[in-house]
């Protein structure tokens, strides 16, 4: 049996594709870097809208995209409102999602301790 999908989740889903489209061809803003979209979550209530986002680049490049984001959220949700067809359109809030960064200093620590263990083994 097929697994059943919310109405949150699938309004989410179609948040996810028209914000893509519209970041990439759009919105006009040269703050924003090279942004991946990542996941959508929205309220059960549909009154809010929680879009984590990546950017290429360093740390004053995501925080220059996430400001850029956060002042074009009123076009974005204009313009989303024109494309979907559900009668509230969420308001929308930009997080930038670091789980990869993480990720990778984890991976960086994980080496670093692997390389301590292999040059205390070989001393000993």
């Amino acid at each position: 049996m097929p697994k059943e999908y919310s109405r949150t989740q699938r309004v989410g889903e179609q948040i996810h594709r028209e914000l893509a489209a519209l970041i990439s061809q759009e919105l006009k803003n040269p703050g924003i870097g090279m942004i991946t979209l990542g996941d959508v979550e929205v309220s059960r209530d549909l009154a809010h809208a929680r879009i984590y986002f990546t950017v290429l680049g360093d740390e004053s490049a995501c925080k220059a995209s996430e400001s850029a984001l956060q002042k074009s959220r009123h076009f974005l949700r204009r313009e989303l409102g024109k494309r979907m067809r559900i009668r509230v359109v969420p308001e929308l809030r930009f997080v930038f999602d670091d789980t990869q960064v993480r990720g990778e200093r984890l991976d960086a620590l994980i080496a670093e301790a692997i390389k301590k263990d292999q040059k205390q083994s070989e001393e000993d």
